[in-house]
Formats: C-alpha cells, structure tokens, sequence
C-alpha cells in the first residue's frame, strides 16, 4: 500500500519544476501520504531501496532504469528540462504532477509494485483485478461441471493458465486500465467468482461477463456484481453501449440481463477455445463455434 512518495529531481530541474512537486507534496500530505522533493544526489538507491510503500518520481532516465533494477516501484517525470531525454523504460510519464489526484498515485504505485487494483466496492462484494494468486481458487470454483455448461473453463495444465494471467495482466489491465476482475465477498474474504469487461475481436461495442461460484449463487451476487461493473462502465470508462453474448440455452443469465435493461439484438456464431487447449498456442484462429445470443444496453 502506498505510503510515501518521493520526488528525486536532477540538477536541470528548474525552479517551476520544484514548485510543481512541491504542489503536489501538500496535497499528498493533505492526504495523509509522507511526500518529499530531493536533488538525485541527495538519496542513494540504497537510502531508496527496501522502503514499503515507497513510489519515486525521478528526470533521469539513468536513475529510473537503476531503481527498476532494485525493485524499487518507480516512474517518469518529464518536464521542459529533460524533455528530449528518453523514458523507455518507464512504466508512466508525468508531466503536471501537481495536477494528479491522490487516487491516480495510489493506482501508479500498485502498477508499479505489481500489487491489483480494487475497482470498485457494493454493498456484500469487493471486486480487484485477477492475481496469479487467485488461480488456485479459481480452478476450485470452475471445477463444478456446471460452472463451464455455456462458459469456458481454464487451460487444463494450471502452468498454461498462470501464463495466460501474466500475460493478461501485461497487455489488459496495464493497457486498457480494464478487464475481466475477481469477485471477493467482503464479509467473508472469500472469492467468489469474476465480472467486467472484454474488447472481442469482430464486435465493436465492450462485452461484459460474470461469473459466480455454485456455492454462491441464488443470493443476488450476480445481479449485485454486473449492477456495479455496468455503473462503472458508465461513470469511470464512459461506455454507453454494452454487449453481452449468452450461449444459447443459458436461459438464466438471459432473464437477469433482461432484468437489468439488456435486449436480444440477434444470435451470432462465437469461437470458442481459441487456444485449443494450450497457451500460448500456435493454433488460434482454428476454434470451434457456438451459437450465442448478442445482448446488449444503452448506459
């Protein structure tokens, strides 16, 4: 969790720059963060390194890449003096730190860190990005033959699905900023399934899906969940139209979409198991079809 930000600035950095890092500081103690500006030369990566909860903002692209390599969460700060200097390696660049709400560096400092972003909380559910960590629990979840009656399961090999994950964290979450997320009920900690969004290729408009675990369901945690990630659509990502595709036969998730606004706009044919199997696979693009029914909302 972050707790600290330090801006280390190298000797180019101008009067404006500082004032502009300083801005941010008050705001970020206003908050309840620690928040400092130092010249580069002040702090060694050893006085950096190790410190929980640390994010750094540093101009020198030296200083960034040798950070990195000490596991210290750290990104750009480009300003006018560095502004021909390359930032490669960085994660994020920012340019008007002053301008950047508290919420923004907590979510720079998990991508940073690694760490999930929590996207959104309901009234019973907390729903966070995928972890690699939740695999197990997952694998649990969709081990009910009931569960992949008219969704997909995971790869078979648990080593293909970890791949998988750490490939769509990489180009999902970080990218797009959203994405298919776990479902936590907050009373209990348990994991309990997973909603959100999905960009599929062919289809224009963003796709939601939901998921939730037999042992949890008939308690209103689908409606909950899908309720909350439509609202986020709506406010956050500024969608105004969603699509969901049902296979057909799955006549309950039909009926709550339909409770929630959703309409049958006509039945498509879906590839299924695109990966045949295995990830990563040469064989995309030779999967199976399903009929599916193309539901959709206007937010």
């Amino acid at each position: 969790m972050l707790s600290e930000v330090v801006f280390l600035l190298s000797e180019n950095a101008m009067v404006k720059e500082r004032l502009s890092c300083g801005e941010a500081c008050r705001m970020l103690r206003a908050q309840g963060f620690a928040a400092e500006v130092h010249k580069a030369a002040e702090l060694a990566d050893e006085l950096l390194s190790g410190r929980d909860g640390l994010l750094v903002l540093t101009d020198d692209p030296a200083r960034l890449s040798s950070l990195k390599e000490q596991g210290v969460p750290v990104i750009a700060y480009r300003h006018e003096g560095c502004a021909d200097l390359p930032f490669s390696g960085a994660l994020y660049v920012v340019e008007e730190p002053q301008e950047i709400d508290a919420d923004s560096y907590i979510k720079v400092y998990q991508r940073a860190a690694g760490e999930p972003w929590e996207i959104l909380r309901t009234e019973r559910l907390l729903l966070r990005e995928t972890t690699v960590a939740d695999i197990d629990r997952l694998y649990e979840i969709y081990g009910d033959p009931d569960m992949t009656l008219y969704l997909e399961g995971l790869f078979e090999n648990p080593a293909d699905e970890m791949r998988y994950m750490e490939d769509y964290i990489r180009n999902v979450y970080h990218l797009l900023g959203f994405g298919v997320w776990t479902v936590i009920e907050k009373k209990s900690g348990d994991i309990i399934g997973r909603a959100g969004y999905s960009i599929r290729a062919g289809f224009d408009r963003p796709e939601i899906g939901f998921l939730i675990g037999k042992p949890w369901q008939g308690k209103g945690f689908a409606k909950e969940a899908v309720e909350a990630v439509l609202a986020y659509g709506r406010e956050l990502l500024g969608f105004t139209e969603v699509q969901a595709l049902v296979k057909e036969g799955n006549d309950v998730s039909v009926h709550l979409l339909e409770s929630l606004g959703f309409r049958v706009r006509e039945t498509v044919e879906i590839e299924e198991d695109i990966y045949g199997g295995v990830y990563p696979s040469a064989a995309v693009g030779r999967a199976r079809k399903g009929a599916y029914k193309e539901m959709y909302v206007c937010l």
